[in-house]
């Protein structure tokens, strides 16, 4: 019967609000009426001449610019700010916490603190770009773990630096020097070349460092890094010896990914693969720009045997490649070939005999069975032509052309040449078809032009035994498995531009070839001597020494980054106390294993790549890539726009990816500060997941800035008072505490902890949250409410205890938000009062940063809270049910004792703060009987809520809007169960609809019989 009672009560609660719903529609549909009869007066009525009023336009805030001399502290005796503005909160602290030295490692007596180490280097980013989203969130992260690690009291350094990105930055320079000079870098020679590149990274390389600052990521800028530096390189060098020496690093000629628009070698890592579902036409950068060629088809063409008529049949996906066959392969178990294996067929073009071979890699149920085989030009054949020991024929130059190999075919680009071939294939008879076929185009991420494997003499480095070690060092699952897969590492580039290999060729004065043989010393005098001891007979004046012209691949000094930058291979005290790192997000690991004997960083972290909000990968292109300036200043279409205009993309390429911003931010991107930016980017990060980045959602976290700028300024410091002077310590229950003080540090003790587990877990999403919920749902929704009536009030004590505890849970509450949001707790917590003994007072990023205290953990204090809070919340229910927003007249009354002593001691006071519209609240014993005429709520089996209705309804009123209400209802049910009682319903209604129908009916039942109820309830509350 109770619960029946309790369901009659929420329909009764339903009608109401349907009957308040109508009537305001009601209301609307009148005022339309209204203005419309209105407007058809005024048309009808003679015209007269108004007088034009002009409307002063409300200015929008004025936001002065911050006057604080750079180095110096803002000036805190300044009046705050209205309202919050990142431009105005984030200004001066960056320079001011370098020049205080904040930043710098906190030595006692020349070592770290006993607290520990926290040490983190900033994976180098590339110095010719500016840091992009994903860029931004490796320095969000790390920063955070950085600050933290400050604020509980260890030695933290973050080194920042960057590479020098060896093949991007000889582009810019190139394109610069065409542009400006209209001269190529053979035109300079390669010194001078080299010159200008460091005067280009002199005067622009710095763009990266600006951003660094302007992320408020705390890095010593005392030890920036660039891997060109000297102590770099010169690790370079011993790294390249030291390996050379011991067969790590070798040199062999073997098939590379080539980009023969850079001409120069490319790591995997460089090449994106582009989908293709079938017939694909494209143009090739290095091509005719004005015409398109075919991919994503495959090819099929006869080879005929010799001294017959007989043929075999082969498919290809890359046509031009059939100029290097060597081999056709077909399954040794395939009938269909067994008599052919061992003879041989003849080259269409050049005449070459081409043997049959037997190998269990052909798939024999593929396409015919047979397979054309390209040594020098693909993979697969590669290892098929080492097994058979075929020759390797290389068919293309190094810019991408036919070379001397492909007989009339010679110097077209490789794609006409493609073309010709299938053209001239048609021709003799020997083509078959061609058809769709699914395929990857693996494309050079650095030209655009289409890859090429092609085989090339380069250095090498063998990574198996290094991987087997760094295995036995990680537990990572994704980066295990990579380790597994490795292959050697192909580490030289064909440029001018990075470390040039320290291998020196020996050539013997008056012979033509080179005998074969390099050396690797630090000097080219060391390299002499080995080389006059490996040939003793020829005198030192005719040996010969140059020195290999390439250059290693940018990760090679990126790999030993985490102790280069620390003075390695020098023993220095940086080496010994911040080697190894705390932490890194990427895989350095073999090489610090291998040189240095140690894992140069504790804990490796993936974390997750920043998507736009379609989760789309950002690309130029789309247009979608974002500059985190652009999200922290703000930033208009127009001007995103004209970014694109004067970049690289081609002017195609520029329409779509103005389309697509013009998509996605029609109104620009709002200023949403640095703080938000961070918050927003760690919020996201949970574990390996993609990030699909909505502007949107960086703007709300600069609303919760203003939030925490009006609860700490306007609400906090105001109702502190001017001459608040806080405990000495924060550690304190005095026990005049009430209730809610008692709850909301309970709370606070919660979200420190964690806050701490969860930043040790990495696990950035669950930190954020906890400490935003504490912030938006615990102090400011609950606990600032209930301050005001207290601090309004004239219990001293009572004010003195709630004074102490907003301060510490603001104090406190700033700390926990600081590592993530830098700025604006900065500037906050400077203008709170300082506690007398707080020898960390200077800076919040010194500060102590909280941790769970047993003294404020009150598992009583929260059950009782929530209890008194349930109370709150069906008060709450109540008045809204009867529309009642301000004098209204409460009562609480329960059997529990426990319950009934906690709402007369701290019930009254608290649900004065929370419940909105009550004029009072009062608790009555379980003999008391509420007034008459009071509409009742259950809070619990043994607790209930009144309210006065009597006197503050029209209940005549209400009636009549639910009577309305319920003829409708009862016509409309009975239209359906007319619709649904037809004879031939259930034959031609779809069952979908039938089913729709049937739950529109029951709902109308409920509807009919909580209108009935609604209206009895009000019939007895009138007549009470």
């Amino acid at each position: 019967m109770a619960d029946q009672g309790k369901s009659d009560k929420a329909k009764e609660k339903e009608a109401l609000k349907e009957a308040q719903r109508l009537e305001k529609l009601a209301k609307f549909e009148a005022k339309k009426k209204a203005q419309e009869e209105a407007k058809a007066a005024a048309a009808a009525a003679p015209k007269a001449k108004k007088e034009k009023v002009v409307k002063e336009k409300e200015e929008p805030a004025v936001i002065l610019p911050d006057t604080t001399p750079a180095g110096q502290k803002k000036d805190m005796s300044v009046p705050f700010a209205a309202s919050y503005n990142p431009e105005q909160v984030e200004a001066a602290w960056y320079s001011w916490w370098e020049q205080c030295g904040f930043f710098k490692p906190e030595l006692i007596d020349g070592k770290p603190k006993p607290e520990g180490t926290f040490v983190i280097s900033i994976p180098p980013p590339n110095v010719t770009g500016s840091l992009h989203l994903g860029h931004a969130l490796t320095n969000s992260i790390q920063d955070t773990l950085t600050r933290w690690n400050r604020m509980l009291g260890k030695t933290t350094l973050y080194v920042p630096g960057c590479d020098h990105a060896g093949i991007a930055t000889q582009i810019v320079v190139e394109k610069k020097l065409m542009k400006e000079r209209n001269v190529t870098r053979h035109d300079l020679g390669r010194e001078v070349f080299t010159q200008e590149i460091w005067k280009w990274k002199n005067e622009y390389g710095d763009k990266i460092y600006k951003q660094i600052r302007r992320l408020g990521t705390s890095v010593d800028w005392e030890r920036v890094a660039f891997t060109m530096d000297p102590g770099p390189s010169a690790a370079v060098t011993e790294a390249f010896v030291r390996l050379h020496e011991e067969g790590v690093i070798y040199r062999e000629n073997r098939l590379v990914n080539w980009c023969t628009k850079l001409k120069t070698a490319i790591s995997n890592l460089e090449v994106e693969n582009l989908e293709l579902t079938g017939s694909t036409f494209l143009s090739v950068p290095d091509h005719d720009p004005k015409k398109k060629y075919e991919f994503g088809v495959i090819v099929s063409f006869a080879y005929k045997f010799e001294n017959s008529d007989e043929e075999i049949v082969v498919a290809t996906t890359r046509l031009e490649t059939m100029l290097g066959d060597t081999a056709i392969a077909v399954n040794p178990s395939d009938e269909r070939y067994k008599s052919k294996v061992g003879k041989f067929v003849v080259h269409p073009f050049n005449g070459r005999k081409i043997p049959i071979i037997a190998d269990d890699y052909v798939d024999k149920d593929f396409g015919t069975g047979a397979v054309k085989i390209t040594p020098s030009h693909d993979q697969n054949d590669y290892a098929m032509g080492k097994r058979h020991n075929l020759p390797f024929i290389n068919i293309f130059t190094d810019d991408g052309k036919i070379n001397e190999e492909g007989a009339q075919f010679a110097g077209l680009q490789r794609f006409d040449a493609r073309v010709a071939i299938l053209n001239a294939l048609k021709e003799s008879g020997s083509y078959k078809e061609t058809k769709p076929n699914p395929m990857q185009l693996p494309i050079c991420t650095r030209s655009n032009n289409v890859v090429e494997p092609l085989m090339k003499p380069q250095w090498w480095v063998d990574c198996k035994d290094m991987a087997a070690k760094a295995m036995e060092a990680t537990s990572e699952k994704d980066w295990f498995l990579w380790l597994e897969k490795i292959q050697d590492w192909c580490i030289s580039r064909q440029l001018w531009w990075g470390h040039r290999v320290p291998a020196y060729f020996i050539r013997i004065k008056g012979q033509e070839n080179d005998v074969g043989v390099s050396f690797c010393f630090l000097f080219c005098q060391e390299a002499l001597e080995k080389a006059h001891a490996r040939f003793p007979n020829v005198a030192k004046k005719d040996l010969v020494l140059e020195q290999d012209p390439d250059v290693l691949d940018t990760w090679f000094s990126s790999g030993l980054w985490p102790f280069s930058i620390q003075g390695w291979p020098k023993k220095t005290l940086d080496l010994d106390h911040f080697y190894p790192n705390a932490l890194l997000e990427t895989g350095m690991v073999m090489m610090g294993i291998k040189l240095t004997g140690k894992v140069p960083f504790k804990q490796v972290f993936c974390h997750a790549m920043v998507r736009d909000a379609h989760g789309r990968k950002m690309s130029k292109s789309l247009g979608n890539v974002i500059d985190p300036l652009d999200v922290i200043e703000g930033i208009a279409l127009a001007d995103l726009q004209k970014r694109l205009e004067v970049g690289n993309l081609d002017p195609r390429e520029v329409i779509k990816a103005q389309e697509g911003q013009k998509r996605d931010f029609p109104n620009g991107i709002p200023q949403c500060g640095t703080d938000a930016l961070r918050f927003t980017l760690l919020n996201y990060s949970s574990g390996g997941r993609d990030i699909n980045l909505d502007i949107l959602r960086v703007e709300g976290y600069r609303k919760f800035c203003n939030k925490l700028w009006n609860a700490v300024l306007k609400m906090g410091l105001e109702k502190l008072g001017a001459h608040f002077i806080p405990q000495p310590t924060e550690i304190y229950i005095t026990g005049k505490e009430s209730l809610a003080d008692l709850w909301i540090l309970h709370k606070l003790n919660i979200a420190a902890r964690e806050t701490n587990l969860a930043l040790e877990q990495r696990n950035f999403m669950l930190a954020t949250n906890v400490v935003y919920n504490f912030w938006m749902y615990e102090l400011c929704d609950v606990y600032l409410e209930i301050c005001k009536p207290i601090l309004a009030g004239t219990d001293e004590v009572q004010r003195r205890a709630c004074r102490d505890t907003l301060y510490t849970c603001l104090d406190s509450g700033l700390k926990l938000l600081h590592p993530m949001m830098p700025f604006v707790t900065e500037e906050l917590w400077q203008r709170l009062p300082r506690r007398d003994n707080d020898v960390l007072r200077e800076t919040i990023m010194k500060a102590k940063f909280p941790v769970e205290l047993a003294v404020w953990d009150n598992p009583q204090a929260d059950a009782d809270f929530e209890n008194v809070n349930k109370v709150v919340r069906a008060a709450r229910s109540l008045l809204a049910d009867y529309n009642i927003k301000k004098e209204g007249q409460l009562f609480v009354q329960t059997k529990n004792e426990a319950l009934y002593e906690t709402l007369k001691t701290d019930g009254v006071t608290i649900s004065t703060g929370l419940i909105k519209g009550a004029k009072s609240l009062q608790v009555l014993a379980s003999n008391q009987a509420p007034p008459a005429g009071c509409a009742v709520t259950p809070v619990s089996g043994d607790c209930n809520v009144f309210l006065l209705v009597k006197g503050m309804v029209d209940f005549d009123a209400e009636i009549a809007k639910l009577q309305a209400s319920k003829t409708k209802t009862t016509a409309a049910l009975a239209d359906l169960t007319k619709k649904i009682g037809a004879a031939d319903y259930l034959k031609k209604v779809k069952p979908e609809i039938q089913e729709a129908n049937a739950t529109k009916k029951t709902t109308l039942e409920t509807e009919l019989v909580t209108l009935t109820n609604a209206i009895k309830n009000f019939e007895s509350l009138k007549d009470a």
